[in-house]
């Protein structure tokens, strides 16, 4: 009887747990916010596109900064995954809409496989006080920098304002950063060009 039960237990909580993976599949479909203002309409910025190169950009800083760079990188992972229910919301949208984060990610993750962990990182992440929770933040501010200067690129004027002057060391996000290594590698990042991984690889020879 008890082996029964312990069964079903686990059986409830893989049915969550798949659940949950057909949600985060969602996170593809959620347009960030920020299209409205920026005046975009680039689709491929996406929740899920954010957060993968976010969780890069975190494993690196954790690296550099000599922290646990595997709870960072869930940290980068799940940071926005309750915007599947209330959607991505840019600075001026958060003026106005109160979103009830707490519940959804409650309802997101009761009953996970490891539901304590998933409350604990996203805790931890939520209140910016451990190193890595610092971290987290850095590389989410860190993939906006990055978008933006692809954008200016392109020749986004808006993207430009918010870049900003001195070379985008006037950036509110680059205000924000918090560590060393994140302030280094965006002031890397500023000075490149986005092309300028690819364009000493250019040939029209094939091997």
């Amino acid at each position: 009887m008890v082996k029964s039960i312990i069964k079903m237990t686990k059986r409830e909580e893989l049915k969550k747990a798949a659940l949950f993976l057909y949600e985060v599949g969602t996170m593809r479909k959620v347009a960030r916010a920020h299209r409205q203002t920026l005046l975009t309409n680039d689709l491929s910025d996406n929740i899920s596109s954010h957060s993968y190169r976010a969780t890069w950009i975190g494993w690196i800083l954790a690296k550099e900064e000599k922290a646990d760079s595997n709870r960072v990188t869930l940290m980068c992972l799940i940071h926005d995954i309750s915007e599947t229910r209330s959607n991505d919301q840019n600075w001026v949208h958060k003026k106005y809409v109160k979103v009830f984060e707490d519940e959804i990610i409650n309802d997101q993750i009761k009953g996970m496989p490891m539901e304590k962990d998933l409350k604990e990182i996203l805790g931890e992440y939520k209140e910016r006080k451990t190193k890595e929770a610092k971290i987290a933040k850095d590389a989410d501010l860190i993939d906006q920098i990055l978008l933006l200067k692809e954008y200016v690129w392109q020749g986004n004027k808006e993207a430009a304002d918010w870049l900003g002057k001195n070379k985008g060391r006037d950036n509110v996000q680059y205000k924000l950063l918090q560590t060393v290594s994140a302030k280094k590698l965006a002031n890397e990042i500023l000075k490149q060009k986005p092309s300028d991984w690819w364009i000493n690889k250019w040939t029209e020879k094939r091997r």
